[in-house]
């Protein structure tokens, strides 16, 4: 299965429109898509902070609380759409890693300490547009790829974007056809 998690706000969304380009070049034929504008994900507060760990000091991860972490948990593949936002990305992607970061869900400790994954998904792919250049501070993409990989245990982790797209007399068109043609070796 693949998850296709969908942070892009705007109708006609740039990055939408390149994420989805690059799901059709994929061979999965189960697409789940959860799109976060629609889901209206909260952050957690000490109310649903309590009630989590008590559901996960029962051992039991069938609450509602744990759906996008089970969800995620059983992907085979990940695709992350986000736009290029104040160097990260839209709140809404914040709050949802926030409910697939579940100890006995997605990962578990180590006896020393550390996260080992409790996921099957050996590839996630984020996807970006930006108005203005991206260049070397993509903070968003650096914190998606360190959580994938440190938590989850996402070796392939790849990077697909368009950057400089609002600059005046840029060519929008050409731009997204060479994300696309990226997408291809993705």
């Amino acid at each position: 299965m693949t998850l296709y998690i969908n942070a892009c706000v705007r109708k006609n969304s740039r990055t939408d429109e390149l994420a989805r380009y690059l799901l059709t070049q994929s061979a999965a034929s189960d697409l789940q898509e959860v799109h976060l504008q629609a889901e209206q994900i909260l952050p957690l507060d000490e109310k649903m902070l309590s009630h989590r760990d008590e559901c996960i000091a029962r051992g039991d991860f069938t609450d509602p609380i744990f759906s996008y972490a089970r969800q995620f948990a059983l992907a085979d593949e990940i695709v992350i759409s986000a736009p290029y936002w104040d160097l990260l990305f839209p709140a809404s992607l914040r709050a949802y890693i926030e409910r697939v970061c579940v100890v006995g869900v997605t990962f578990a400790y180590t006896e020393e300490g550390a996260p080992k994954s409790l996921c099957r998904a050996k590839r996630l792919t984020y996807v970006t547009t930006a108005g203005g250049f991206i260049g070397g501070r993509h903070l968003g993409f650096d914190y998606v790829q360190a959580v994938a990989a440190q938590f989850f245990g996402i070796s392939d982790i790849r990077l697909v974007k368009a950057e400089g797209l609002d600059i005046k007399g840029a060519d929008v068109q050409a731009i997204l056809a060479q994300a696309k043609r990226t997408c291809q070796q993705a």
